[in-house]
């Protein structure tokens, strides 16, 4: 998911301003407190993805501090980008220039992490990101040499939701539509291919995100005489839209991806989100057996259960947290970013490993529905479509 509209130019800036404060890759432990940031949406119009994630992070350090086994003092640090790219690279240098941050889980939103995971490899310092899905951020031509991602990219959730509708739906014309940021227009490019490839008749739209009045894009739907609708985007834009859908009268199928999969969505769509489909590369931490001590644990901490990314997040952090409690005090960002690239570990929601890009090693991806003004779970895409 997440994956704003990249801004190349904040680059060259923010590394100058990198050069500038002499900060060495060998950063690290200074005895006694280690941090781990986050870099993420915390204000803006898609907080509500990044609170989900900044408290799996604070759950699992205060655990680990309640534990009492590791050598140092865990605290946690926030670096709120708004989930765009042109304000990711100063929050990733207030990071680098706390030397005690010895991880980063985020950055959250794929622009974000495309704009300042250069400084990130500059300075030795490790990012995993639960959830920036954009597949070209692991290329080896980017140079992002400090970025893990702990999730599937959009090749599998956009081939999941093609999966789906001609598989399971046996759809036979799909209207998509995407907000023509890089997350809408990349994850509509794999579906669209996967729709064609199965035979599916494919009529596509872009329409910008913050669009005042979507009337029209919602007639052009219902004239179109489609079965089945995809849209890729974010919830912010996916709510409007789907209120002037049901206005319109639309009654065939409507799917969106991780972006939407959030309760704001039904939250400002009120009941025009009824029905609709919703794709993750996530599980849902209170129906999975695996993970209902965690939504217990975070319902109990945060008064609020548990939401998209939220267990992934968590999973991430402890996966940092064991390799720090390996390194027995001596800590350093680049041997934690080597170690945490080698590492294989068991967490709730998935077994997290990586190839020799950075990738994640998985391929499953998970529906839902809204049904009742609620976000159910369906299960794992491959196993509903037999």
């Amino acid at each position: 998911m997440l994956n704003k509209t990249i801004v190349r130019l904040a680059v060259p800036l923010a590394v100058g301003a990198l050069a500038l404060t002499g900060c060495g890759s060998d950063s690290g432990s200074d005895g006694d407190t280690l941090k781990i940031a986050f870099q993420g949406p915390l204000s803006g119009d898609n907080v509500a993805l990044g609170e989900n994630m900044q408290n799996g992070i604070k759950l699992a350090i205060d655990q680990a501090n309640a534990k009492g086994d590791l050598d140092v003092k865990l605290e946690y640090v926030a670096a709120d980008d708004q989930g765009l790219p042109d304000k990711a690279p100063s929050a990733a240098q207030k990071v680098i220039d706390d030397e005690s941050v010895v991880a980063v889980v985020g950055p959250a939103f794929s622009g974000a992490t495309n704009t300042s995971s250069p400084l990130y490899a500059e300075a030795g310092l490790v990012t995993v990101s639960p959830s920036a899905t954009n597949p070209t951020l692991t290329d080896p031509k980017n140079g992002f040499k400090s970025l893990l991602r702990g999730v599937p990219n959009d090749n599998m959730q956009g081939a999941g939701m093609a999966t789906y509708y001609a598989k399971k739906l046996q759809a036979k014309k799909v209207y998509l539509i995407d907000d023509k940021t890089d997350y809408g227009a990349g994850l509509a490019a794999v579906a669209e291919k996967g729709l064609k490839d199965a035979g599916i008749e494919v009529l596509r739209k872009s329409v910008p995100q913050k669009t005042p009045d979507y009337s029209a894009t919602a007639k052009d739907v219902v004239n179109s005489k489609a079965d089945a609708l995809i849209y890729a985007g974010y919830y912010q834009d996916a709510a409007p839209f789907a209120k002037k859908l049901k206005e319109a009268g639309y009654k065939g199928a409507a799917i969106s991806g991780d972006g939407t999969n959030d309760a704001k969505f039904i939250e400002l769509s009120g009941d025009g989100s009824e029905n609709w489909f919703l794709t993750c590369p996530c599980t849902d931490a209170t129906v999975e057996a695996g993970t209902k001590k965690f939504s217990e644990e975070y319902q109990k901490a945060f008064n609020r259960a548990p939401g998209t990314y939220s267990a992934e997040a968590y999973d991430i952090t402890n996966m940092v947290i064991e390799q720090i409690k390996e390194m027995k005090g001596d800590v350093q960002r680049e041997a934690l970013r080597d170690a945490l690239a080698k590492a294989e570990y068991k967490g709730l929601t998935k077994t997290f490993s990586f190839d020799e890009n950075g990738e994640f090693k998985g391929s499953d991806v998970y529906l839902y529905q809204v049904k009742g003004g609620k976000i159910a779970y369906q299960g794992n895409i491959n196993e509903l479509v037999g």
